[in-house]
């Protein structure tokens, strides 16, 4: 057995708005049920499945502006050269891109954008895997 994708599920004001915007602007196609009770999307691009619900409560808030650190979402493309090719990409549509691709001091090569629900989503491969997993026991 297995486990190949995980599908993470983001919150959002208006889920509507939020698909419309990986739909158009990050290259996702789409499942709709935003006509439902439960008010939800699954996007989808590649390997990557991510479900959006509208919140029924509470306020939408990334984990950087909640916790004060990391992503919401980390996407590993299939080569570290895609990393450069998503980052063109979505700089040509327009998106809020946080900081330009760059080799990290753990050995990651990655860029980070912003969604329009303030969501922090990294994109990156490991570049240096001896760095990278230097405290590892993954082989």
């Amino acid at each position: 057995m297995a486990m190949n994708v995980i599908c993470p599920v983001f919150v959002a004001d208006n889920v509507k708005k939020t698909l419309e915007y990986y739909a158009n602007t990050l290259g996702f196609k789409y499942s709709d049920h935003t006509d439902s009770a439960e008010r939800f999307a699954t996007v989808y691009r590649d390997s990557i499945e991510i479900i959006l619900v509208e919140k029924k409560k509470g306020a939408v808030a990334s984990n950087m502006g909640r916790y004060g650190n990391g992503e919401d979402a980390y996407i590993c493309p299939d080569t570290v050269e895609s990393v450069d090719e998503l980052y063109n990409e979505f700089a040509q549509k327009g998106v809020k891109i946080i900081n330009k691709p760059e080799l990290k001091p753990y050995g990651s090569y990655e860029f980070k954008i912003e969604d329009i629900d303030g969501r922090q989503i990294g994109i990156g491969r490991v570049a240096d895997r001896e760095r990278f997993f230097q405290k590892s026991n993954y082989e």
